[in-house]
């Protein structure tokens, strides 16, 4: 740490972004107290914690928690304090922007597991360089779950959101055909192929009585949905894509 002639000043941050990695060692709990435990050992004033629980580590901006912490480090010209990069962000490009804010406010940044110090011409270094690895990372993690969720709907299951219009789900996730929004559906794509607009679709279903999936009246961007998921094939038979 460099030199001062006031005691140290810092800001604490942690965040979870599901149940799972709650419960895999890296809690809410864990963080605070390694960050505890670290303003101890180095005599610091730690001004608070703020925290997000449950959000993604990909976009800083929609995080209420870090935003506050941020705010607090560049008042006080504190230092953050985190448990780990992953923490803040996983994106490169939002990693450099923090640490050039930090320097230029003239505040600090402290990350724990990869035992960073941004006061240190070296510490920024590895900064930087872990950064970009904590994005590799979270591209493969993103590329892994595309990868499961692809083989999900090749075999049928529901992989989230809502039911597709014209299928039910059973109690194990798979589709299959409900056979009046079937019906329905042949009825939307017939009045496609004669040229229909889709606000004109719309208004004769909602003319017809006919509701949507979530029982509310049709729109001209709903028609759409669904005749774009039927011409490119999107639903075949029981299958989720």
């Amino acid at each position: 740490m460099k030199t001062r002639d006031k005691p140290l000043q810092a800001v604490g941050y942690v965040r979870v972004s599901s149940a799972k990695q709650s419960d895999e060692g890296i809690s809410i709990d864990v963080q605070i107290k390694k960050i505890k435990q670290w303003a101890s050992l180095h005599d610091a004033q730690l001004l608070n914690i703020f925290g997000d629980d449950g959000i993604t580590g990909r976009n800083i901006k929609r995080r209420p928690g870090f935003q506050k912490a941020l705010q607090s480090v560049l008042n006080k010209k504190a230092i953050l304090v985190c448990y780990s990069l992953s923490r803040l962000s996983r994106s490169t490009k939002d990693m450099i922007q923090l640490g050039t804010k930090l320097n230029e406010a003239g505040a600090e940044l402290v990350s724990l597991s990869e035992q960073i110090d941004t006061t240190t011409a070296s510490g920024k270094m590895v900064f930087r360089m872990l950064a970009v690895l904590n994005e590799f990372e979270s591209d493969q993690i993103g590329e892994r779950t595309k990868a499961a969720l692809t083989l999900l709907r090749e075999q049928g299951k529901k992989t989230g959101g809502l039911v597709p219009y014209g299928y039910d789900v059973d109690e194990s996730g798979n589709l299959y055909e409900n056979e009046q929004e079937q019906d329905i559906i042949k009825k939307i794509m017939s009045k496609h192929k004669k040229g229909m607009k889709f606000q004109t679709i719309s208004n004769w279903l909602n003319d017809q009585s006919i509701k949507t999936k979530t029982g509310k009246k049709w729109y001209a961007q709903s028609v759409k949905n669904v005749i774009q998921a039927n011409t490119q094939k999107r639903f075949v038979r029981t299958k989720y894509f």
